[in-house]
């Protein structure tokens, strides 16, 4: 069965990091433990074939009588004896006087030299058979030392392995702690976000400092939460306009249902029917432009297209039947990216504003500056103050008489207009404009068009 801490995150990767190092440590160390041996082996057999290669050729040339005491070329190689065909001690070392043969191995007529080990009752030996000459009768010089303790004892084997196996537990302990220290800011997340409930959707979590993974889930987490809030805020703001705006038209139209009720003989029909159907179109209005605040900057929008701004001016325009004349000024190729029929209700939606407001004419412009698409509508009218020209973008909001419920519309259009500039990253604004009005969308320029 599977631990708890080994289901998690923080464990598995402290598992998968301490199996990597026993992969990686485990073999180096395995390879280091042979090299050193090969090494080792490989010297001590240098040393003992040069010291016997060194005493038959003395032997060869009669510089080192039969019967005297050997020399020692190389301290460590200590163990020398020469010993006839027949197997009787012709010479030998000091150290290797009262020992018996060193070894019976003869090295064969086409290899003078053998390495070899041999482990005599009191120790192992490890040494080189030379023959003196390539006769077949002729003697042999066997030089040797005891075999290091490196080769005889398994004692580097311990230490490397023991220190390896160190090595792969403080990977782990160092993976723990460094995983948890990164994954700290995830758990200090996760609870944030269990306290956050749709009752309030203020709370946002702690976004870590740098820009590494966990500071952009961070960020990308806030920014959810914030979307989540004002689509929350959308509903209760929709739930709200809906509830005050509708209850009036609502109310003016049952009393004169009620009215008529009960004074049949006093009600004129055709003026009851012709101010009900007037209630009822605004109704229709008020619910058809709630629905498309509700709706707008969702999914369910219809696939953005590119669209040239000019040519949506000169297709609204069109279809209009104004009272009063617009002039335009287009500058042709200016191509955004966005919903067509949203963008056409913010053109008449500012249209509708200016024709309602304006005195003498209409004025359209088109253009770019910079990165952006520029669409201007202006009106010979009233000039808005400074103080004005954010609050009438707010829903139902009149400044004045001439924006009553009879010849403004429902109050929503300029804040409709707002919302789909915003939902298409872009802004609406009032601009300074010297004997009227002047309303401004700013939309990014399409980046094809741009190219």
């Amino acid at each position: 069965m599977v631990p708890q801490w080994a289901r998690s995150l923080r464990g598995r990767v402290t598992l998968i990091a301490t199996a990597v190092a026993a992969l990686v440590l485990i073999p180096v160390g395995a390879g280091g433990v042979t090299v050193t041996r090969a090494m080792v082996t490989a010297g001590v057999y240098s040393e003992t074939r040069d010291t016997a290669e060194r005493i038959a050729f003395e032997m060869r040339g009669g510089v080192l009588p039969i019967g005297a005491a050997i020399p020692v070329p190389h301290p460590s190689v200590d163990l020398i004896q020469v010993v006839g065909a027949d197997g009787r001690l012709i010479a030998t070392s000091d150290a290797a006087r009262n020992m018996p043969q060193l070894d019976d191995v003869r090295p064969s007529s086409k290899d003078r030299a053998v390495n070899t080990t041999n482990c005599l009752p009191n120790q192992c030996l490890h040494l080189t058979a030379v023959r003196v000459t390539m006769n077949v009768d002729s003697p042999v010089v066997y030089a040797g030392r005891s075999t290091p303790d490196l080769l005889a004892t398994r004692t580097v084997d311990v230490i490397v392995f023991g220190e390896i196996a160190v090595l792969i537990a403080l990977t782990g302990w160092a993976t723990w702690l460094i995983t948890g220290r990164a994954l700290r800011p995830v758990r200090i997340m996760r609870g944030e976000l269990d306290a956050v409930h749709v009752s309030d959707l203020s709370r946002r979590v702690t976004q870590p400092p740098g820009d590494d993974e966990v500071a952009q889930l961070a960020r990308s987490v806030n920014s959810t939460l914030e979307r989540l809030e004002r689509a929350s805020e959308q509903q209760r703001q929709f739930a709200s306009d809906a509830s005050h705006e509708l209850r009036t038209p609502i109310a003016g139209l049952r009393a004169q249902l009620e009215s008529a009720q009960l004074y049949p003989s006093d009600t004129d029909l055709e003026a009851l029917v012709e101010s009900s159907l007037r209630d009822t179109d605004r109704l229709e209005a008020i619910i058809t432009d709630l629905l498309l605040l509700a709706r707008i900057g969702s999914r369910a929008d219809a696939v953005r297209e590119r669209i040239d701004l000019a040519g949506l001016v000169q297709a609204e325009l069109k279809a209009r039947n104004d009272k009063l004349p617009t002039q335009v000024e287009l500058e042709r190729g200016v191509f955004v990216e966005g919903v067509r029929l949203q963008l056409a209700r913010v053109l008449t939606n500012l249209l509708d504003n200016a024709q309602r407001h304006a005195e003498t004419t209409v004025r359209v412009t088109v253009g770019k500056q910079g990165d952006r698409a520029v669409l201007a509508v202006e009106n010979d009218g009233v000039e808005i103050g400074v103080a004005d020209r954010e609050r009438i973008f707010e829903r139902f909001t009149r400044l004045d008489a001439a924006r009553s419920r009879d010849t403004g519309g429902t109050g929503l259009g300029l804040a409709i207009a707002r919302d789909v500039a915003r939902a298409h990253c872009g802004q609406l604004r009032v601009e300074d404009h010297t004997g009227g009005a002047r309303f401004v969308l700013r939309l990014p320029l399409s980046a094809r068009a741009s190219r």
